[in-house]
This record gives structure tokens, sequence and C-alpha cells, in this order.
């Protein structure tokens, strides 16, 4: 059953630049239009902060001379797959994530940030305005989305546009 199964443990960031706009990639591994913030698994022995800078390099290329932090969410974000998704990801072992967030200003320039990296996580990337974060991720996310806005509200300022960058760089 579902609900006996834990909540994998992992460490998520966004990383906002100088304009208030947010980091947002695409997954490589999906045909959906959706778009998602770096986040990852937090390795056993290792501190959610750490595994929070780990995982926006091995997405992103950001390194952490790169970022200063903002802030940490007071508490712990979970979501749940969806039920035909258990058993198919993570070998079955986590009916959903128990997230750490942390909120990194982008110190670099755009020139900083490579996606081709090790082991590709996106396939393009872009600079998304905060609130339009929900409705761009997996509607199984949705709610989390829309928690981190609450949860760091006092930190993002509106701005407008963005445009994505492809795995090649090149901007669309």
């Amino acid at each position: 059953m579902m609900t006996d199964l834990p909540y994998r443990p992992c460490a998520g960031v966004i990383l906002m630049n100088r304009d208030g706009r947010v980091f947002v990639g695409q997954r490589i591994d999906s045909t959906l239009e959706a778009w998602q913030l770096p986040q990852g698994g937090i390795d056993p022995g290792e501190e959610a902060d750490a595994a929070g800078l780990r995982e926006l390099f091995e997405e992103t290329g950001v390194t952490a001379d790169k970022v200063e932090l903002i802030a940490r969410a007071p508490h712990e974000l979970t979501y749940d797959l969806p039920e035909d998704m258990i058993g198919k990801v993570w070998k079955g072992k986590w009916r959903g994530q128990r997230q750490i967030w942390f909120l990194y200003r982008f110190l670099g320039e755009d020139s900083d940030i490579r996606i081709d990296t090790e082991h590709p996580e996106f396939r393009a990337w872009r600079w998304a305005e905060p609130e339009t974060l929900p409705a761009m991720i997996v509607p199984f996310k949705k709610a989390l989305y829309e928690e981190l806005l609450v949860v760091f509200a006092k930190h993002f300022t509106a701005t407008g546009g963005s445009a994505a960058v492809s795995v090649d760089g090149t901007r669309g």
C-alpha cells in the first residue's frame, strides 16, 4: 500500500537571479511541457544544504561560489507520486519525496549555467517569474510549488519576461 512507503529525503534549490526570476529546467526524460527547480536525493550521511548545492551543480553546473544563501524553508515539504508511478520510479521504495528547500541568490552570469552536465537532467532552461512555477510543474507537484511561493514570498520580486535556453546554449 502506498501509505506504508516512506518519503525519499531530498533537497531542493530555488536559484534567483538579480531580476528576481528563478531558474527552471525542462526535464530531459519527459515528453511533457513540464519545468522544475533543481532538486534531488540526500545521500546517507549528507547534510541537506550540501545535498542542495551538490544537486544544483549536478543539474546546472553552477558552483557554490556563484550562489549566496538567502533563506531555508522552516519545514520540510512533501509530495506523493501518482499511484500509477509507484513501483516505476526509485525502484518502488518511496511514495514521494520530503524535501528541504533553499533559496539562493545567483551571483554568476547566464554563461555559468551549463545544463550539458556529465549526467544531464534538463534539455532546456530559462528564468521564470516565481508566481508562474505552479503552472509549469507536473500536476502532482503543483501544491508543493504553491507552498514554496508562500514559504519564500517575502524574498520574491515581480519582473517581466523570460527566454528559454536550450542544451546548446541558444535562446528561444
